[in-house]
């Protein structure tokens, strides 16, 4: 609910933020934004393309376990 409409009392004067506490706020939200915590998670939200998820590199699901049957089949 938004309660910043103008209030019927036209008298009431303007406050203004003071300078230095902005620039407080405004540091403390780029050293939240900027910390490994926020790093990890904001990477954590891309999701990975579908096509590399069907298709890996190695041409298995799982490479280490393609290898040991691969050796296993030859023995």
């Amino acid at each position: 609910m938004d309660l910043s409409f103008a209030r019927l009392d036209r008298q009431v004067g303007v406050t203004a933020m003071p300078t230095e506490l902005a620039v407080l706020l405004v540091g403390i939200a780029v050293r939240q934004a900027t910390s490994p915590t926020a790093c990890i998670q904001a990477r954590l939200d891309v999701a990975a393309p579908v096509d590399r998820l069907l298709a890996p590199s190695d041409g298995a699901f799982h490479g280490p376990a393609a290898a040991a049957l691969t050796r296993r089949k030859q023995e």
